[in-house]
């Protein structure tokens, strides 16, 4: 499932195409994703403006004016693709192509967004985790979606005194704690293996054990991570790809992810694989305490 950096690379993909733009028409080409689109879907949201796009751990929410907001979620295969109306086009730092005339067409495109922009959005997903509803933007925080989701890792609230307390009563591996998306929003497996790394913590402590200076250590970890994974683009490993079609390069930097059997980086060890909670773990046993 893409985590944080792929969904803020998908954001900022299509902020240039829908933020402060009209949408002029929208289509659905099924009654449902993971879950039915909400009564009136594309009525409700033709003819309103895109305020702001925005992230909120792995969802993307356009708020419209009129005082909804359009949720989105890539679930495990979703993909946005965004097309230039006419000619190809420069919007903000991305060209897109000019729309082909099947763009939206294919039998797994299930939702398309044309804008003043101009361009055409097309929301592709063969396995249909993905979801798209609309919620009162002045109750989000209250909402089933939002109302237990934790804090956000690159915001100036997430620091170690804060971390420190929300593991400090948690009787699970830091690794689990660090996915709980009711502590922190938006990691998920690659990005807390990599984390974990570069702060030397073992995945298997547990999170209750994980002392302040170890802490200190791991919260700028963690942002250094999401922030060089952003600036690459995301990870590419299987269905994820940015708005404008490109291949994220994060995954060539893994030091540990994914790297089962190849040599540390930093102490020529051999990187290990180890099951926690069905997930597939990365870590070096010498470097990570």
């Amino acid at each position: 499932m893409p985590e944080l950096p792929e969904v803020e690379t998908v954001r900022m993909g299509l902020a240039p195409a829908m933020e402060r733009h009209k949408l002029v028409h929208v289509e659905t080409r099924r009654g449902d994703l993971r879950i039915p689109f909400p009564p009136r879907f594309a009525e409700r949201l033709e003819g309103r403006t895109v305020r702001r796009l925005w992230r909120r751990a792995k969802y993307l929410l356009a708020d419209l004016d009129g005082g909804e907001t359009l949720v989105m979620h890539l679930g495990m295969s979703g993909r946005f693709s965004v097309y230039a109306e006419g000619n190809e086009r420069r919007l903000g730092q991305y060209v897109y192509e000019a729309a082909p005339a099947d763009a939206g067409r294919d039998k797994h495109d299930h939702v398309v967004f044309e804008t003043d922009a101009p361009a055409r959005i097309v929301f592709n997903d063969h396995r249909r985790f993905g979801l798209m509803t609309i919620l009162a933007t002045d109750a989000l925080d209250d909402s089933d979606i939002f109302r237990d989701i934790g804090i956000e890792p690159l915001s100036q609230s997430f620091t170690a005194k804060w971390l420190t307390a929300a593991l400090k009563a948690k009787r699970t591996p830091i690794k689990s704690a660090l996915l709980d998306q009711r502590i922190v929003a938006g990691l998920g497996n690659i990005y807390v293996c990599e984390a974990l790394f570069r702060a030397g913590i073992s995945p298997k402590r547990m999170a209750s054990r994980v002392t302040s200076d170890r802490v200190a250590r791991l919260v700028p970890a963690i942002r250094a991570v999401l922030r060089e994974a952003i600036a690459a683009g995301g990870s590419s490993l299987r269905d994820y790809a940015k708005a404008d079609g490109a291949l994220g390069e994060f995954q060539h930097r893994f030091a540990v992810y994914d790297r089962e059997g190849a040599p540390c980086p930093r102490c020529n060890g051999k990187v290990k694989r180890i099951v926690q909670s069905g997930r597939s773990t990365f870590y070096c046993p010498a470097c990570q305490k």
